[in-house]
C-alpha cells in the first residue's frame, strides 16, 4: 500500500490534482479528484418551510452508534458528523477533519481538526471530544471489530487526534469512512451512555427538536453550524452543507397509500418509498417527482443457530433447499426487483457468485432429504418480522407457505420494526428467523456486509456464543491480506461460506423510488436522505 495523504478536496484559488491509493477490496483504487480553479459554495436559493418526509419505519433510538437500522440512519446523520465519511461515489473524504496524514509504516494516522465547530448545545469541538466517542464505540458500537486492530489513540493538542495501529490495516480508512455504523462524534461528557441512550447532540446542521416515538421526528436549522469550506456543495453525506428548511419533520407512516394520499394532498413533501403499484398513477401527477434508486436493499433472513430447530445445519440447509427465491421477491416487491445471490450488488466490481449452487433451489425433494436428516419433529419455527416493512412482511408470508409445503411448522411473529430489531440481537427471544434488508452494507462493500456476520455483531447468533472460526479467518483476511485481489478472495470465500452453512439467506434486490412534491428542489435520492442542500422552489 502506498503511503498517502488525505487532504480536502473544495475551494482554492488554483487548479490541483490530488490523487491517493486505498487498496480495500479494489474498491477504492487510485482515487482522482479534480478541483475547479474557481468555485462558489453553494448558497440556499430560498430558505424557510417545513419538509415534511413520510418515512415508511419507526424509529427504535437516534443513537447511531448502537442501531444499524435505515430508519435510525435517516434521522440521525442530518445530526451527527464523522471525522471521514464518504461522497457521491462512496470514496472516502474528510468531514471533521481538515486532514489525516498516514506514517510511511502506516501504523500511525494523524487527524486535524476543522477549526470553529460546535455541538448543538454550544461547546466548542476538541480532540477530547473525538477520543470519547471512539472511547464509547470502542465499547458498545455495534460494528466495533472496526477498532479491534487499534493499539490506542491520543489528543496530543486540542485539535489533534492520532490513532496507533498494532499492524497495518490496509482497510482501517474504509472502514472509518463508512456511515453504516460510524463513529459519530459527541460531546465528552456523553461518553458513558448506554446502548440507545445517547443524546442526540451532534456537530451537523440539523439539531434535535422533538422525538415522538412512532409518530415523527422534528428537526430545525442549526443556526451555529461551521460548513466544510473545503468543498461547494454537498457530495455523498459529507461536503460543504446548508440547511435550507427552517424544520425538517420525519413523519412515521408505515401504511404505503398513507404515503401515496399524503404525497398527493401535499400534505407531505417527501416519502421514502413509493409502492409499485401506484408508479402509474403518480406519472401523470405534475405535482409530483418520482426519484427511483436502483439496487435499494437486499432482501434477506438470518436464522438464529442459536435455538432449535435452526441450530442444525441439516434443518437450516432443508430451509434453504426449499426456497423459490422469485416467489418470495415478487411478492416483497410488487415484481419490481433482481435476483441475486450475494452480498453486494451485480453492478459493483466487487460483485461474486460464490456459493450460487446454494441459491434459489426450490427442490422440495431434496428439502425434505435435509428435513429428514435433521431429525425434526414438527416443532415451531418462528418467523421474526415486521408489518412497518412491507417487503419484509410479503417476504416471510411467502417463506411460511413454503416451508409449510414441506412438513415446516412455521409460524409468523409480527412486531413493529423497533421490537423486530431489538429482539433480533438477542437469541433467547423465541424467534428462528429474522427478516431485513441490507442496501447501505453492500452499496459501501464487503466489509460492511460481511462485518454484521463476523464478531462481535454474528448477526446469525452462533450457538454458545462461538464464531465460526472458517468464518472469523476469512473476516480477518478480508481485513489484512496486502493487496486487493487477495482481499477480494477473502470475500468470496466468506460468502461462499456463509450461503453454504446458511447463516444468512439472501432473497434478492430491487429497486426503491422515492418522491417529493415538485416545488422541492436539490432532493436526490441516496442512501440516506440527506435534508441539506435541498430546498422549496416558491
Amino acid at each position: 500500500m502506498e503511503d498517502w495523504r488525505l487532504k480536502p478536496i473544495g475551494l482554492m484559488t488554483s487548479m490541483r490534482v490530488l490523487s491517493m491509493s486505498i487498496l480495500s477490496l479494489g474498491i477504492l483504487a487510485s482515487l482522482t479528484f479534480t478541483v475547479p480553479s474557481e468555485a462558489a459554495p453553494f448558497k440556499c436559493p430560498h430558505t424557510g418551510g417545513d419538509f415534511v418526509f413520510g418515512q415508511e419505519a419507526n424509529v427504535n433510538s437516534l443513537d447511531q452508534m448502537t442501531s444499524s437500522t435505515i430508519s435510525t440512519r435517516n434521522i440521525a446523520m442530518n445530526i451527527f458528523e464523522t471525522l471521514m465519511t464518504r461522497d457521491e461515489n462512496n470514496r472516502p473524504i474528510l468531514d471533521l477533519a481538515a486532514s489525516m496524514e498516514e506514517s510511511p509504516d502506516h501504523l500511525t494516522y494523524s487527524f486535524k481538526l476543522r477549526q470553529g465547530i460546535k455541538f448543538h448545545n454550544g461547546k466548542p469541538l476538541t480532540s477530547a471530544d473525538v477520543a470519547a466517542s471512539f472511547e464509547r464505540y470502542n465499547k458498545v458500537g455495534l460494528i466495533r471489530s472496526m477498532l479491534a486492530n487499534v493499539d490506542h489513540w491520543e489528543t496530543p493538542d486540542p485539535q489533534s487526534f492520532v490513532v496507533h495501529m498494532k499492524k497495518a490495516q490496509p482497510t482501517f480508512i474504509d472502514q472509518l469512512s463508512s456511515f453504516s455504523v460510524p463513529i459519530v462524534i459527541f460531546p465528552a461528557e456523553e461518553k458513558d451512555a448506554p446502548p440507545q441512550q445517547l443524546k442526540a447532540i451532534g456537530t451537523g446542521p440539523w439539531e434535535l427538536v422533538d422525538f415522538v416515538p412512532g409518530s415523527y421526528v422534528k428537526l430545525k436549522r442549526y443556526d451555529g453550524y461551521v460548513p466544510n469550506t473545503s468543498f461547494e456543495d454537498r457530495t455523498g453525506f459529507g461536503g460543504y452543507k446548508q440547511a435550507c428548511f427552517d424544520t425538517v419533520t420525519f413523519r412515521i407512516v408505515t401504511e404505503p397509500g398513507a404515503r401515496v394520499a399524503g404525497l398527493k394532498t401535499g400534505e407531505l413533501s417527501g416519502v421514502e418509498d413509493v409502492p409499485t403499484k401506484a408508479l402509474a398513477d403518480l406519472k401523470t401527477d405534475k405535482n409530483i417527482t418520482l426519484l427511483p434508486l436502483n439496487n435499494w436493499w437486499i432482501q434477506i433472513a438470518l436464522p438464529n443457530a442459536s435455538k432449535p430447530p435452526t441450530d442444525n445445519l441439516d434443518f437450516r440447509k432443508a430451509v434453504q433447499a426449499a426456497l423459490d427465491m422469485d416467489d418470495i421477491m415478487d411478492a416483497a416487491s410488487d415484481g419490481n426487483y433482481k435476483l441475486n445471490v450475494g452480498f453486494q450488488y451485480p453492478n459493483q466490481p466487487t460483485y461474486t457468485d460464490a456459493g450460487k449452487e446454494t441459491y434459489n433451489l426450490h427442490d422440495q425433494a431434496l428439502a425434505k432429504k435435509y428435513l429428514e436428516k435433521s431429525g425434526y419433529k414438527g416443532e415451531p419455527v418462528v418467523l421474526l418480522t415486521n408489518q412497518d416493512y412491507a417487503p419484509m412482511y410479503n417476504s416471510a408470508l411467502v417463506m411460511q407457505q413454503q416451508l409449510q409445503a414441506i412438513g415446516i411448522n412455521a409460524e409468523l411473529k409480527v412486531t413493529d420494526w423497533p421490537t423486530s430489531v431489538n429482539m433480533s440481537l438477542k437469541p433467547d427471544t423465541g424467534w428462528n428467523f429474522f427478516y431485513t434488508g441490507w442496501g447501505t452494507q453492500p452499496a459501501l462493500g464487503p466489509l460492511d456486509t460481511i462485518a454484521f456476520l463476523a464478531p462481535p455483531s454474528s448477526l446469525y447468533m452462533p450457538k454458545d456464543g462461538k464464531d465460526d472460526p472458517d468464518l472469523v479467518a476469512d473476516w480477518n483476511d478480508m481485513n489484512t491480506k496486502p493487496t486487493a485481489e487477495g482481499r477480494q478472495e477473502a470475500f468470496a470465500r466468506a460468502q461462499k461460506l456463509v450461503l453454504e452453512r446458511v447463516y444468512a439467506l439472501p432473497f434478492g434486490s430491487f429497486t426503491k423510488v422515492q418522491a417529493t412534491r415538485a416545488n422541492v428542489q436539490g432532493f436526490k435520492p441516496f442512501r440516506i436522505p440527506r435534508m441539506s442542500n435541498v430546498w422549496f422552489s416558491n
